[in-house]
């Protein structure tokens, strides 16, 4: 009878031996093939320079499309389906308050080249800024008589406006009396034995 070191009734001769060299060199080949590959993916190219965010040259368009009706095909290209249609992204976006957040967002800036980030104003920019809002905004001096002149101009022009609104109330009452009245022949009336209806109004 031969001898082994298995003990007995058990039958282990299917499990396979471990060879720990062989898997650590392995895992040391693994983890040497994912660094390479962070640093290439790290060094692909030169970091991409975004300019910073700046106003839109356009007006955004949300209202040419309201109260009309489309036909929504499944077929229909992107740009004719239903909602606003982003050119740039490519995207279709359901109603007004998600398209204003979509083109100023993050993914669209991206796309449009440019970072989240806005360009810090130079004391020198500042200073003409405030220049150019004051140029803008006081073409003269303002005095209390200036606006004491305006105050009554304004009046005048509302009772101006109140004067002839009462005219043309007067107007039209008369026109009413008019069309009231009504017109009666006086043969006719002297033969029916009478001079008039009555009316005090003449």
């Amino acid at each position: 009878m031969a001898t082994s070191n298995n003990p007995v009734g058990v039958d282990n001769t299917f499990r396979k031996k471990l060879d720990r060299e062989e898997y650590l060199e392995r895992a040391r080949e693994r983890e040497r093939q994912e660094a390479e590959g962070r640093n290439k993916s790290k060094a692909k190219g030169p970091p991409v320079q975004r300019k910073p965010l700046k106003h839109r040259d356009y007006e955004v368009d949300l209202e040419s499309r309201l109260g009309k009706t489309q036909v929504v095909t499944p077929v229909a290209p992107l740009s004719q389906q239903a909602g606003y249609y982003c050119s740039v992204c490519e995207c279709v976006v359901k109603d007004s308050a998600n398209y204003l957040d979509h083109i100023n967002g993050k993914k669209h800036q991206r796309a449009l080249g440019m970072s989240m980030r806005v360009e810090r104003a130079t004391l020198q920019q500042v200073q003409e800024r405030f220049e150019k809002l004051k140029k803008r905004k006081d073409p003269g001096s303002f005095s209390e008589q200036d606006l004491d002149e305006r105050i009554i101009k304004q009046q005048e022009e509302e009772e101006e406006r109140k004067r002839q609104r009462r005219e043309r109330k007067k107007e039209k009452k008369k026109e009413k009396a008019v069309e009231e009245e009504p017109e009666i022949d006086p043969d006719v009336a002297a033969m029916m034995g009478f001079g008039g209806f009555g009316s005090s109004k003449k």
